[in-house]
């Protein structure tokens, strides 16, 4: 009963699939044994003198053109089954079936004697040349998809200086002996030794074109190729100089190419493409050829050789130069890629981070003696819920339409880049009143709106280098703003968390309520005054109304006795703080908020609650929010003390400035209390006067 083998499906049994396997396996061993023990009679005959003349006929004729024979087969064979290059393998064949056949015509008319040239043996000796060219060419194109330029360099590097040495050191007998007779006795003669030079070139050439690195087939190809080029070379040289005989070690060099040739067909094959870069072999190479061709110019120089080579190695150094040049030009090439890919985002074409800081530090070098310069900050709000809903490759696409829009709108003032995310940069260098315009357009190209989807984008700008000094800086203000106003906007989740508090400060307790108002205006005026940034501001502004959110957890007992607190009373109120940090922190947004609720209560002399925080150790927000909450408290009703003038509030202030209070906040407030006064006495004359 047939099985079932792993690659699916009912056929050939297991066990008759490995007999096969094993059986092709013990056939190309025995093969190549033959081969091998054909190749070492021959060597032994004709080098040793192993079975004499009587099996002179059967070694130098029968084996010798029965190795060639068997290699054009082997090549046909390969040509019936092969899917790719057929026609090459079957260009092969030919190539050696008219070898074979100029050797057998040979043999039979004309044997050990002399013949006069040119005969039917020559023309099938120099079919046998464009034949192999052909196969050559065929197997080039179907190994290779593309070739570069440098490729061909390395080409025609290659195919120079393997002609000039062929021609430098074998040429002159070659001719001096060819030449003579008819014009067709004369034009035979010299075909072979430029075929067999043609060949040895094209040979190498293919090296070349596939960066050397061959695979098993074309190595094997190629070198049976070559030798039977060598060979035939130095057949011609040894016939020149009457050194030739019949069976040695040049017609052993033939059967080495034929049995090279006849098992390429059969090697696995691989396909490695050109290669690309400029690796150690590909530089290498040439270097090699420009010594060997400066070799044969020196050897010029003190022994004859002819003219031909000398100009061919000549030519082969001139080639590597163009090579060197070229190849320099190309890491040029690549390096200005290298660096280009280094500092540009792939998905928008925009700068990345590594631009930017670079920009910006120029741009802060510059100082004074620059036009002036503002950063701006962009993050897209809504961009996550896009991406979730249409999928990331939507997302990707947005964000590269939107970059480019980004990049038109700041065209002609600055640039633009993405520093990575959802997040995008604007380094502008202009006035401020244009830099206002064109970073509002830039948030207008960052705006997308569609069916079920909406994208538009908060952003922090800072004007460098009056607000920052240093590229960090810079970032972090911009940064900090953007944050700041992305927490603003309505409908954030900061702002609505910060809204939800108050709404349950307000039912809590309507008056405690308006008392959080009053403070957190009144911070707002002092924090701007001692140059807080936007975010910082924003910060400040929503902790102090939010800083007596730990109240709601107080009862109201507590909170509305008119008269002092006892001890446990005071313990329950002073957690108060604690209590609104937890509650801060329940909202990621509102953690700064949370830390400068908590030091609320801190007092200038370290005698504060909870942490006994003391001097600069207390957040600057939170000594904001100490002096507007006291001065706020003073000035209204409260159930254990009526409320006192704006008078009496400013002496209790400075009385505790150095205490209580931070003398140089006291100050700031004083003055940020007396603008406020001036502006509406101001705004009620202005009135008046209406």
């Amino acid at each position: 009963m047939a099985t079932v083998s792993k690659r699916g499906g009912p056929g050939q049994p297991s066990g008759s699939r490995r007999t096969t396997s094993d059986r092709a396996r013990v056939a190309r061993r025995a093969l190549a044994c033959a081969a091998v023990f054909a190749l070492a009679l021959h060597l032994a005959h004709g080098q040793l003198g192993v079975g004499g003349r009587a099996m002179q006929a059967a070694i130098d004729d029968w084996l010798f053109n029965g190795v060639i024979l068997a290699a054009a087969v082997s090549c046909l064979l390969r040509a019936r089954i092969a899917r790719s290059a057929r026609l090459a393998w079957l260009l092969l064949a030919l190539g050696l079936l008219l070898a074979v056949s100029g050797d057998v015509y040979y043999s039979v008319v004309y044997g050990d004697g002399s013949m006069a040239s040119p005969t039917l043996a020559d023309l099938f000796y120099l079919l046998y040349y464009p034949a192999v060219f052909g196969a050559i060419v065929l197997l080039l194109r179907e190994r290779m998809e593309r070739f570069s330029a440098s490729t061909w360099l390395d080409g025609a590097i290659t195919a120079t200086t393997a002609a000039a040495v062929t021609v430098a050191l074998a040429f002159d007998p070659i001719i001096r002996s060819r030449l003579g007779g008819s014009v067709a006795n004369s034009a035979v003669n010299l075909a072979y030794p430029v075929a067999d030079v043609a060949l040895l070139a094209i040979v190498l050439v293919g090296f070349a074109l596939v960066g050397w690195r061959p695979g098993r087939a074309w190595l094997l190809l190629g070198l049976g190729l070559a030798v039977s080029s060598i060979a035939d070379t130095a057949d011609l040289y040894q016939l020149a100089n009457g050194t030739y005989h019949v069976g040695g070690i040049v017609d052993s060099l033939y059967l080495l190419s034929a049995l090279l040739v006849a098992f390429a067909p059969w090697q696995p094959r691989s396909r490695h493409h050109a290669t690309r870069f400029e690796d150690t072999r590909l530089l290498l190479v040439p270097g090699a050829f420009a010594i060997v061709a400066l070799a044969v110019l020196v050897y010029g120089g003190f022994r004859r050789v002819n003219d031909a080579g000398l100009i061919l190695a000549a030519v082969a150094i001139l080639l590597v130069i163009v090579r060197a040049a070229w190849t320099f030009r190309a890491n040029l090439r690549l390096l200005e890629a290298s660096r280009h890919d280094a500092v540009t985002d792939s998905l928008t074409g925009l700068g990345n981070r590594r631009l930017m800081n670079a920009e910006l530090q120029r741009a802060l070098a510059d100082g004074p003696a620059s036009a002036p310069a503002s950063l701006a900050m962009f993050d897209l709000d809504g961009f996550k819920l896009y991406n979730d809903r249409f999928g990331h490759m939507a997302g990707d696409t947005l964000l590269a339409l939107l970059g480019h829009r980004l990049e038109v709108a700041v065209a002609d003032a600055g640039h633009a880049y993405r520093p990575g995310g959802d997040e995008f940069c604007v380094l502008l260098q202009c006035d401020r009143r244009e830099a206002e315009a064109r970073i509002a357009a830039a948030a207008s190209a960052l705006a997308a709106h569609g069916d079920g989807f909406s994208v538009t984008a908060s952003f922090g700008r800072v004007w460098i280098p009056s607000e920052a000094h240093t590229p960090s800086l810079a970032l972090r203000l911009a940064d900090d703003r953007m944050y700041a106003q992305k927490g603003s906007r309505r409908g954030s989740a900061r702002q609505q968390t910060h809204d939800v508090l108050l709404g349950v400060l307000r039912e809590r307790e309507p008056g405690l309520h308006e008392h959080l108002r009053e403070v957190g205006r009144l911070a707002a005026i002092v924090g701007r005054a001692l140059g807080m940034s936007d975010s910082e501001l924003d910060d400040l502004h929503r902790a102090a109304e939010l800083h007596d959110i730990g109240k709601a957890a107080v009862p109201d007992t507590i909170l509305s006795k008119p008269g002092p607190l006892a001890q446990e009373e005071w313990d329950f109120v002073r957690r108060h703080t604690l209590i609104g940090e937890r509650i801060l922190l329940a909202a990621p947004a509102l953690a700064p908020v949370a830390a400068i609720v908590r030091a609320s209560h801190e007092r200038w002399d370290g005698t504060g609650y909870p942490d006994r925080l003391g001097g600069v150790a207390i957040p600057l927000a939170a000594r904001i929010v100490a002096v507007c909450d006291a001065f706020s408290a003073i000035t209204g009703d409260r159930p254990y003390a009526p409320a006192r003038t704006r008078e009496q509030a400013i002496e209790e202030l400075q009385a505790n400035a150095g205490t209580q209070f931070d003398p140089a906040v006291v100050r700031a407030f004083l003055d940020a209390l007396e603008r406020v006064a001036v502006t509406r006495l101001r705004v009620v004359k202005d009135a008046a006067g209406a």
